[in-house]
């Protein structure tokens, strides 16, 4: 499906001036929050940054050596910490890991800090969209089509107290990143 209506860079300059805080992109992995933030960070004329390159940077680990030597509540304390630094520093797009706001203390710092927005796809492209790299340890223990659905059905309640929920599907990114635009300048 695509999306009919494009912004205009007035209309765009027009929403990027009324939005006064972070936009954080919540949703499991695959679903693009780190390929459309790139692209909606350069539609707002605003910084990018994506959790898990900060965390391993200041780890000087991968998240899966993270989650393979402590465990995932040791990983998310340290992604606790490292978005509510991200926030603090007023980054203009951030993408966080699929997990992150499942964390009720994250979900609460983003929701008030910052415009949480819930990218969702279905199942059948999320397992495509993971397949392509082997960095997802939560993906390791099993078939990725049912690890994937469990985490959809788990998480659904905690990403749909996300500000705006956009769904993501194969358009491009743009598009995407338009549709998000909208959603908040509706928000707003």
């Amino acid at each position: 499906m695509t999306h009919a209506t494009t912004l205009t860079p007035a209309d765009i300059g027009g929403i990027a001036r009324r939005i006064d805080r972070p936009v954080v992109l919540v949703g499991l992995m695959g679903v693009g929050k780190s390929t459309v933030g790139r692209r909606l960070a350069a539609m707002l004329d605003r910084d990018f940054v994506d959790v898990d390159e900060e965390i391993e940077r200041a780890a000087d680990r991968t998240v899966s050596e993270i989650f393979d030597s402590h465990g995932e509540s040791y990983f998310r304390d340290g992604e606790r910490r490292v978005i509510a630094r991200l926030m603090d520093e007023a980054h203009g797009v951030i993408a966080t890991g699929g997990g992150a706001f499942v964390d009720p203390e994250t979900r609460a710092a983003i929701l008030d800090r910052a415009i949480a927005v819930w990218l969702d796809c279905d199942i059948d492209t999320l397992v495509e969209r993971t397949a392509r790299r082997d960095n997802r340890p939560l993906l390791r223990s099993g078939d990725p089509r049912e690890i994937l659905t469990a985490l959809k059905d788990r998480r659904g309640a905690a990403y749909a107290e996300a500000q705006i929920h956009v769904v993501t599907d194969d358009a491009p990114h743009t598009e995407t990143a338009q549709r998000i635009l909208e959603a908040i300048d509706a928000w707003l």
